[in-house]
C-alpha cells in the first residue's frame, strides 16, 4: 500500500489555508524588491554603489520593522497586523514611482521596509496560534510552499513588465498586496477559543497552546509574573538566534556570492544563473511539505543541525563546481538544508515562546534573519573579491558546521533549571 506523503494536511485548521491563499496572492506580485537594483540603475540612472545603499536602507527598515511588528502582534493581534502591513505597504508602493531623487529613494525604501516587512512575524505568529507543536513544522512548510509558489510567478512576470515599464512593477506589486489584505479582511476567521467553544471541548491544538503558560510556570517559581521578561526562555532564544546567524549568512550567498562566482569565475552567463534558481523553488514546492510531514516527530536537536549542515555543505561544495551541472547539484544540497532548517527553526521559536509573547519572539527571530540578509551578501562579495572563491566557499562550509554544532545544544520546551544546570 502506498503512503500518501501529504497525509495530515487535512487536519490543519481552515484558517491556515486562508493564510496560504493570502500568501500566494501577495507573493505572486512580489517583483519590486527583486528588480529594485535594476530599477535604480537602468531606469533611474543611479550608480551601482548608490543602488547598494538603497538596498541597505531597505535592510535597516526591516531590522526596525520586524521586532516592532512582533510586539504589536501580541497587543492587537497578528492577523490585524498582517492585514495592515499588506494594506499600507501596498498603498505606498503605488506611489513610490513618483520619487525621483536619490535622497528620496533612500527614505522611500526605508519606509517601504518598515511598512511591509512586519507581515513576516505576524504571519508566523498566526501559524503559532492556530496549530500545536505536533503540526507546526507542517504548517510552516505549507506557508513556505505558498510563498515559493508565488515567488515563482512574481519575478517571472516582473521580468516581462520590466521590458514594458519599470514603474508598472511597483504598481502591480502594490495592487497584489492590497488584494491580499482585502481577502483576509473579508473571509470568515475563527479564533482557537471560538473553535473549542463550538465543538464543546477544546481541540488538541488549542490545548497545547494554553498549556504553554503552564509549562513556563513549571520552569520558574510561582512568584515570577508570566507577562514579564522570563529569563529562561529569553536566554534560549538569544542562544538560538546567535546559533542561526552564521548559517543564515551562508544561505544568502545565493543572492550575491553564487551569481558572482558563476559569472566571474566560471564564466557562465546570467541567463544560466536564472535558469538554475528554479531548481530551488521547484524542489520546495514539491518536496518541502511531505518532507516535513515525515520529520514531524524529529526532535529539534536532530533536525536543526542537519539543516544547517546541509546548507553549509551545499554552498561549500561550490569549491568543486566547474560547470552549470555541478552548480545545479550544489543547489539541490543546500535546498534540502533550507527545507529542513527553515520550518524547524520557526517551529522551535514558536515552541519556546511564552503564550503572551509569541509575536515578540517571532519579531526577534525574523530580525535576526534580516540581519544575516544585510551582512551575508556584502561579506560574501567582499571575501570573493579580495580572497577568492576557495576562501569564500570554505568559509561557507565551516559557517554551516558552526551553526550545526551550536544547534545541537538547543533546549526543548519545558526543561527545568535543574535539568539545564
Amino acid at each position: 500500500m502506498s503512503i500518501n506523503p501529504w497525509r495530515g494536511l487535512g487536519a490543519l485548521p481552515r484558517e491556515i489555508w486562508m493564510l496560504f491563499c493570502a500568501t500566494i496572492i501577495n507573493r505572486a506580485g512580489t517583483m519590486a524588491l527583486p528588480f529594485l537594483v535594476l530599477y535604480l540603475t537602468q531606469h533611474m540612472g543611479f550608480s551601482a554603489s548608490r543602488a547598494g545603499m538603497a538596498m541597505a536602507a531597505y535592510g535597516a527598515g526591516a531590522l526596525i520593522s520586524m521586532p516592532t511588528a512582533g510586539r504589536l502582534s501580541d497587543s492587537v493581534g497578528p492577523r490585524r497586523i498582517f492585514e495592515w502591513t499588506l494594506l499600507l505597504s501596498g498603498t505606498f508602493l503605488l506611489a513610490l514611482p513618483w520619487v525621483h531623487s536619490f535622497g528620496g529613494m533612500l527614505a522611500a525604501t526605508f519606509i517601504w521596509a518598515v511598512l511591509g516587512e512586519g507581515n513576516r512575524p505576524a504571519s508566523m505568529s498566526i501559524v503559532t496560534e492556530l496549530v500545536g507543536p505536533e503540526q507546526r513544522k507542517s504548517a510552516f512548510a505549507v506557508i513556505r510552499l505558498a510563498a515559493n509558489v508565488g515567488m515563482t510567478v512574481g519575478p517571472a512576470v516582473g521580468g516581462l513588465l520590466a521590458a514594458y515599464s519599470y514603474p508598472t512593477i511597483f504598481r502591480v506589486d502594490g495592487a497584489t498586496s492590497i488584494l491580499a489584505a482585502i481577502f483576509l479582511m473579508l473571509v470568515p476567521w475563527r479564533t482557537l477559543r471560538d473553535s473549542a467553544k463550538n465543538h464543546g471541548a477544546p481541540r488538541e491544538t488549542p490545548r497545547s497552546l494554553e498549556d504553554s503558560e503552564e509549562a513556563d510556570l513549571e520552569v520558574l517559581p510561582p512568584s515570577y509574573p508570566i507577562r514579564s521578561a522570563l529569563p529562561h526562555p529569553d536566554r534560549r532564544l538569544a542562544l538560538f538566534l546567535l546559533a542561526q546567524i552564521p548559517v543564515m549568512m551562508v544561505f544568502f550567498q545565493f543572492s550575491t556570492g553564487m551569481p558572482l562566482f558563476m559569472t566571474h569565475n566560471l564564466h557562465l552567463s546570467a541567463t544560466v544563473y536564472g535558469l538554475l534558481l528554479p531548481i530551488n523553488t521547484l524542489l520546495i514546492i514539491f518536496l518541502e511539505v511531505p518532507l516535513n510531514i515525515a520529520m514531524e516527530r524529529w526532535p529539534h536537536r536532530r533536525a536543526l543541525p542537519l539543516g544547517a549542515f546541509l546548507c553549509g555543505a551545499g554552498f561549500g561544495a561550490l569549491i568543486f563546481a566547474s560547470d552549470a551541472l555541478s552548480v545545479g547539484v550544489t543547489i539541490v544540497i543546500w535546498t534540502f538544508g533550507e527545507m529542513i532548517l527553515f520550518p524547524a527553526a520557526s517551529a522551535y521559536v514558536a515552541e519556546i515562546a511564552p503564550a503572551d509573547r509569541r509575536g515578540a519572539y517571532m519579531g526577534l527571530f525574523t530580525m535576526s534573519v534580516s540581519l544575516a540578509f544585510v551582512a551575508g551578501p556584502w561579506l560574501g562579495a567582499a571575501v570573493l573579491a579580495h580572497f577568492g572563491p576557495t576562501t569564500l566557499w570554505t568559509g561557507a562550509f565551516f559557517g554551516g558546521c558552526l551553526s550545526a554544532v551550536l544547534m545541537v545544544g538547543v533546549e526543548p520546551k519545558g526543561q527545568t533549571r535543574a535539568e539545564i544546570n
